[in-house]
Parts: C-alpha cells; sequence; structure tokens
C-alpha cells in the first residue's frame, strides 16, 4: 500500500479511512479565500454502501489501497450459495446469490468472472458483457402495425421475459447483454 497525499485522490481512487474501505465518487478542488486549500471528496464504503463527504487537505496522507481481480469460474448454485474457482489455484469459495444481485440469473455453469478481491476477501462480481440464452416462449406477431419497429414479448430458459424482434421463435438461441437484459442479436 502507498501513502498518497489528499490533494492527489481523484474519482476512482480505493483508499483506507478510519478502518474502511472507501472508493472515491467524486472531487472538488477547494480554494477559499481565508485559509490554505483542500480537497472535497465524496466516498463511497465499499462493503457497507454508505456515503461519506470528507475534506482533505494537501498535508494530509491516507493509504491508497490496489485491488486484485482474478479470473473465476461459476460451478454451480446450492439453494442461494453461488460456488466459484480460482481459475489458478483451483480453490473454491461461496458466495450468497444476495452478493451477486441481479446479475445471478445470467450466471451459468462453467461460465468465466472476474471477481475484485481484497486481501483474499471478495469485493464484486464482473460478469461477460454477453451471454448466449434459449429462448423457451415466444408470443405470436402481431399482423397489421408495420409503420413502427414491433417488438414481441418472450420468456427466456432463466425466467427473464423481454422484447425480442418478430422473428424470434421459441427454440433459437439469441445473445442478452447482462448490463440490462436487453436482447442484442441472433446467436449463430
Amino acid at each position: 500500500m502507498a501513502k498518497i497525499s489528499g490533494n492527489d485522490i481523484r474519482p476512482g481512487t480505493m483508499i483506507e479511512y478510519e478502518g474502511g474501505l472507501w472508493l472515491a465518487v467524486k472531487t472538488q478542488k477547494v480554494k477559499p479565500g481565508k485559509g490554505g486549500a483542500y480537497n472535497q471528496v465524496e466516498l463511497k464504503n465499499v462493503t457497507t454502501g454508505t456515503k461519506l463527504n470528507q475534506r482533505f487537505r494537501s498535508d494530509e496522507t491516507v493509504e491508497e489501497i490496489w485491488l486484485e481481480k482474478r479470473d473465476f469460474q461459476f460451478l454451480y448454485a446450492a439453494g442461494d450459495m453461488l460456488t466459484f474457482m480460482d481459475m489458478e489455484s483451483y480453490d473454491q469459495f461461496e458466495l450468497s446469490a444476495e452478493f451477486v444481485g441481479d446479475q445471478v440469473r445470467f450466471l451459468q455453469d462453467g461460465m468465466k468472472t472476474l471477481v475484485t478481491m481484497h486481501e483474499g476477501k471478495p469485493l464484486g462480481i464482473q460478469l461477460p458483457l454477453q451471454v448466449t440464452l434459449s429462448v423457451a416462449e415466444a408470443d405470436p406477431v402481431l399482423r397489421g402495425g408495420t409503420a413502427a419497429p414491433s417488438y414481441k414479448g418472450a420468456v427466456l430458459e432463466n425466467g427473464l421475459k423481454i422484447q425480442v424482434p418478430p422473428f424470434i421463435e421459441a427454440g433459437e438461441k439469441i445473445i442478452v447483454s447482462t448490463e440490462d437484459g436487453s436482447y442484442v442479436r441472433r446467436a449463430e
């Protein structure tokens, strides 16, 4: 870990402050007419999600934290616990589905994920930008209203309901964005 000056804190900088891990969300350099200059920093606690506004003077120092990003493979889900394996050491660990959040619906057995860690403790997980899923059900095409682009409802193999173009039928494989769950294109 490296000590940095309070003026060197920028958005995206991870610091250790008052015994917790904090991510700098916003920073603003302030030079008042009276007194010394300071850096007004909005911090977000990585583990609890709480926010804090703090002033850092140039003579103050804080510990900058470097996070480790490692490749993990999703193995399986058992109840609300998800099992992942480190791709280098083959060690396995479990995370709760609550930790992964809404992206849990896109996890597939064998999927490669990127886990952000600090001192061996997972802080976040990143899935691939797109996944391939099968269409379980597709609504029939409505004829007539062709002046505007038309979409129809579909249910995917994971239970997700999305809008797809009219030419997509049940049983087809499509590519879906993991960021917002939207249709990207037909899989090849």
